[in-house]
Order: C-alpha cells, then structure tokens, then sequence
C-alpha cells in the first residue's frame, strides 16, 4: 500500500478495497442499495447532495431521471464547473435560491479555486431566513483533499 501511495496515489483506493475484499469479505465494500428518492428525503435546501465519484461513475442519468418524476427538469441548472466557471455556478445558486430551481455543480474536484466560495455559500444558506422550499443543490466530485469539510 505505502508504495502505490507514493507511485500511484490515484489507484490507492482500488488497493484498498483489494485489501478489504480478501482480508474482510465483500460485504464491507459492496455498495448499499440506495434510490433517488431515498437520498432526497436527507437533504433539504440547505444541505446539499453530494455524489463522491468513482471511475465510470456518473449519477446524472438517475438524476435526470428524478427530476423529471418529481417534474423539475425544466427548472434544473447543470454546470460542468472547471476553468472560470465559478462565477456562472455562484449566480446560478442565486438565482435557483430565489426561485425555487435545482442546481448541479458537476466536476468540483476541477475547480479547486471556487472550493472554498462554494463553502461560503453553503454556510450562508443556514443564515437566511428565506430559502425557497424546492431549492437543491446536487454536487458531483472525485475524491480530493480540497473539498470544504464543511460542505461535506
């Protein structure tokens, strides 16, 4: 393990699911079945979703999928953040706060300078007295060591 982490820090969480599955048994890294539906009664407008990626992963087709179920798919705002788009994905929180819309953030482990605004904003939302009951928030990141704890 110590030498992955120092050649391939990338791959040392597939070695340790390697090492979990033959020392502890599948059962401790075999993924809970977990619906849209289910998650979405955790959040609420001032607790955002966050989807920690792996490789292959992309939870957007199930996302899409729920939006239109619960009819909010014309009022979902997607931003694929990542060099200068941190001012477009502050406004569009904004402006969803207001009305009531969604927004994802995809990629935030690509923009590692709008990380800590994002926290500011997120601490923000439990300051204000007047959050819009439909607003959510969805972000998707990699695991990096620069996403705000406190968003998390």
């Amino acid at each position: 393990m110590l030498t992955i982490k120092v050649f391939r820090p990338e791959k040392l969480m597939f070695a340790f699911k390697k090492y979990v599955n033959e020392r502890m048994g599948i059962f401790y890294t075999t993924p809970q079945a977990v619906t849209m539906e289910l998650l979405y009664k955790d959040i609420d407008p001032i607790t955002p979703l966050i989807f920690i990626l792996s490789t292959g992963a992309d939870p957007m087709a199930n996302l899409l999928k729920f939006a239109e179920d619960k009819e909010m798919r014309e009022r979902l705002d997607i931003i694929s953040l990542g060099q200068g788009q941190g001012e477009k994905a502050m406004n569009a929180i904004r402006d969803a706060n207001g009305s009531g819309s969604w927004v994802v953030l995809q990629n935030c482990h690509l923009s590692e300078a709008f990380m800590p605004t994002l926290a500011k904003l997120v601490e923000q939302f439990a300051e204000k007295e007047e959050m819009h009951e439909e607003f959510r928030l969805f972000l998707t990141s990699m695991p990096v060591n620069f996403f705000p704890v406190s968003v998390l």
